[in-house]
């Protein structure tokens, strides 16, 4: 006999699900299959035929092509929105109006000045609200990030967060109408924000440099991009994103520290190959090129790329009443740099990153600096030299001069 509280505790919240395409896949797939106790039950698609084959797939008991009925569901309490950008807007402020918990893809909004009205919606609604930034949540970000809060590596001086891979998988990413961008908001919207992870989201970022250029694709938008983002602190987070890159997907992290370094490989390296005679014509994993030859597939494909981490955070936040990792305020945040982005690509100069409304730390902010030595000295280098002493490398507070001690 079933036990009625556990099973009670186990289906505690009904969502909404907002899309049907790849990313509302990933996210039904995560929510049923690792995080039990909630479950999908209306799904909304602009395409009925869609909606309905989605819901049989996924075993959802209702689906719809009308959004204000999704939404407005009075079964579900969670609205998780995977919709194409430029829809966010309109589903943000129709679920924010209806009360319900608000979960939505990345990235946030069009453009920072959506974003900022997106954030005062749901604060004047006061209704939870969650940015799905999963590439924040993977395990190795997490595992990277909590040694960088404990000190592991000293202080953050520099970033690099690479994502790469042959072009998204739908029509509407290709049309700046309705994506605000190319890879910069596609792919740069991820690398940004695991950027802000590592240096601090109490760190303002300041200004942006940015290089961005249609090389291969026959489309109005970039199609690769490089940036440089300084913060307050003086740390500069490097994105690079493309969509030309053959081969698979390629998710890179670094971070350098006053103390030590970070290097994570999240996917084109699994540590799990296989070589395939013939062509099987079988899933590998996302924007894997090749049935065939070494393929490089992945154990987890959801768990790896963030999403259990990712709603656990969401829902575990709902059930306390407080805000998760990623909130609408990190959505804005990303959303304003990536304005910037464009501003500098445009002009070939650095460019302000303009945040009316910022929230994190004024003061107390710890420039990076050289570290002493002594009280005369300052701090250049220490090394173990091969025949077993330790030399230092100082430079004379006093007069400037750079010497070098065995000690």
């Amino acid at each position: 006999m079933n036990n009625p509280q556990k099973f009670s505790q186990m289906t505690r919240h009904r969502i909404s699900m907002l899309g049907t395409g790849l990313i509302g896949m990933f996210y039904t797939q995560t929510l049923h299959q690792h995080r039990g106790q909630d479950r999908v039950t209306c799904v909304y698609s602009r395409s009925r035929d869609k909606a309905q084959k989605f819901a049989g797939d996924w075993d959802i008991p209702r689906y719809t092509d009308d959004m204000d009925e999704a939404i407005n569901h009075p079964d579900t309490d969670v609205v998780v929105i995977g919709l194409p950008n430029h829809l966010h807007k309109e589903a943000i402020e129709k679920a924010a109006l209806a009360g319900k918990a608000i979960l939505c893809t990345k990235p946030l909004a069009m453009n920072g000045e959506e974003a900022l009205a997106l954030l005062q919606t749901v604060e004047k609604y006061g209704v939870f609200h969650g940015y799905l930034e999963d590439l924040c949540y993977t395990p190795k970000t997490l595992k990277a990030l909590a040694s960088v809060k404990a000190g592991s590596i000293g202080q953050v001086t520099w970033t690099r967060a690479r994502e790469a891979h042959p072009g998204p998988h739908s029509d509407w990413f290709w049309d700046p109408g309705q994506s605000g961008g190319g890879a910069i908001i596609d792919l740069g919207c991820h690398c940004i924000e695991i950027g802000r992870n590592y240096i601090g989201k109490n760190v303002r970022p300041i200004e942006v440099m940015c290089w961005a250029d249609t090389l291969v694709k026959p489309i109005k938008a970039e199609d690769n991009a490089i940036a440089l983002i300084k913060y307050e602190t003086g740390a500069i987070s490097q994105i690079e994103v493309s969509w030309t890159f053959r081969g698979g997907m390629e998710l890179k992290d670094e971070v350098a520290g006053t103390e030590g370094t970070i290097r994570c490989d999240h996917w084109l390296r699994t540590g799990f190959e296989m070589f395939v005679a013939g062509d099987t014509g079988n899933y590998v994993a996302e924007k894997a090129e090749s049935e065939s030859g070494w393929l490089f597939p992945v154990g987890d494909e959801v768990h790896a790329l963030g999403y259990t981490h990712m709603f656990t955070d969401m829902f575990d936040a709902i059930d306390k009443s407080v805000s998760p990792m990623e909130s609408f305020y990190d959505g804005y945040i990303v959303n304003a740099i990536m304005d910037a982005c464009y501003a500098s690509a445009k002009s070939k100069k650095w460019e302000p990153v303009k945040l009316p409304e910022w929230r994190g730390g004024e003061e107390n902010i710890k420039k990076i600096k050289p570290r002493e030595y002594d009280d005369q000295h300052w701090m250049i280098k220490e090394e173990k030299m091969p025949d077993g002493k330790t030399k230092v490398i100082l430079k004379v507070k006093e007069t400037e001069e750079i010497i070098q001690r065995f000690i």
